[in-house]
């Protein structure tokens, strides 16, 4: 098939796409900052310690060239710059981007959902043609959003497929929105309150699945945009009932209709007021892509692995990402008053 190279090879993504191209007859080399080696992939697959900061050590370690560049760390337009400095050497770029660039009619976006009525009300399902978000340097998505731009503004230089993908999950996510549900368990909750009628869709993405689009787009150099979600969108009520059949538990759920009803009340990570529902067909058309899995079928290893960290002690530490994403995710006290409240 030809030489890969994988940026951030060690990360949730990034170790599964590695396994998926060396398995399917690439010639992988691993890029991570720690230089490390998942157990899984195959012996031939070489891996470098290189900071991707680093724009000659991330050059050296792309050599005389390859056939495709993967990477799955691009953050903003200086590594859009980066990867098209070496477009003489790179066949083609397959680049992770996010379904946060997307703006809805209205010009609301991921950035001003914590305003009055400023969550994002997306046509169902959101095709790749809605438009995005202006670049910019001030969010996450507004650097997605130029690091896209400059990415496609070089394509006749260096042939990307740029994949935007939903909720990620599976084993090592530093953010795992199933958090929520598997730590309330843990703890022994036996009820629980989910806002807006517990009928939130945040369009969750495998990293299988994802890494399968990787495998096809490098097979297929060209220039495209495409979702990168799984092939079910499960309710966060769905959601909470397949992590509960998972840990064989049995919770109560309290279903409220509308925004959470206090702090700390009903809001989890999977809960928003409008659905985001991605459409797949252009992946279908474009690369011939089916899912190699669905959302339930990844769940048992998913929980295994929060279980596993959460062992290791307090769930702050263990994932400081939710923290400052989310703040105190795990309030019983407001809960339980919220419902004694209800039920005088």
């Amino acid at each position: 098939m030809g030489r890969a190279v994988v940026i951030g090879a060690t990360g949730q993504i990034g170790r599964v796409a590695v396994d998926v191209l060396a398995r399917d007859g690439w010639e992988v080399t691993a890029l991570s900052r720690g230089g490390g080696r998942d157990g899984d992939w195959p012996g031939e697959v070489r891996t470098a310690r290189v900071d991707r900061a680093d724009d000659a050590a991330l050059a050296a370690a792309v050599g005389d060239g390859c056939d495709v560049l993967v990477d799955v760390v691009a953050f903003g337009p200086e590594h859009a710059r980066q990867l098209t400095a070496l477009a003489g050497r790179v066949g083609s770029a397959v680049v992770l981007s996010t379904v946060s660039v997307y703006e809805d009619d209205e010009g609301r976006t991921f950035d001003t959902q914590e305003e009055p009525d400023g969550f994002p009300a997306y046509p169902v399902p959101l095709a790749e043609d809605q438009r995005t978000i202006a670049p910019g340097d001030t969010s996450y998505s507004t650097r997605k959003a130029a690091l896209e731009r400059e990415l496609l503004a070089a394509s006749d230089a260096l042939p990307t497929t740029l994949l935007r993908a939903g909720a990620v999950h599976g084993p090592h996510c530093r953010t795992p929105r199933e958090l929520y549900f598997v730590k309330r368990n843990l703890d022994g909750r036996g009820r629980r309150v989910l806002a807006y009628g517990g009928e939130s869709r945040f369009h969750p993405a495998g990293v299988h699945n994802i890494a399968e689009l990787v495998r096809l787009a490098a097979a297929r150099p060209g220039t495209r945009v495409l979702n990168a979600v799984d092939p079910d969108a499960p309710t966060v009520a769905e959601i909470a009932a397949a992590v509960d059949a998972v840990m064989g538990a049995g919770n109560e759920t309290v279903l409220v209709d509308g925004p959470p009803p206090a702090p700390g009340v009903g809001d989890t990570p999977w809960s928003v007021p409008h659905p985001v529902v991605c459409d797949m067909t252009a992946a279908g058309r474009e690369l011939g892509y089916r899912a190699v899995t669905r959302y339930a079928d990844r769940l048992p290893e998913t929980v295994a692995w929060i279980e596993r960290r959460l062992a290791e002690g307090d769930w702050r530490a263990a994932y400081p990402k939710m923290v400052a994403s989310y703040g105190d995710l795990f309030d019983y006290a407001a809960e339980d008053a919220w419902l004694a409240g209800r039920r005088a």
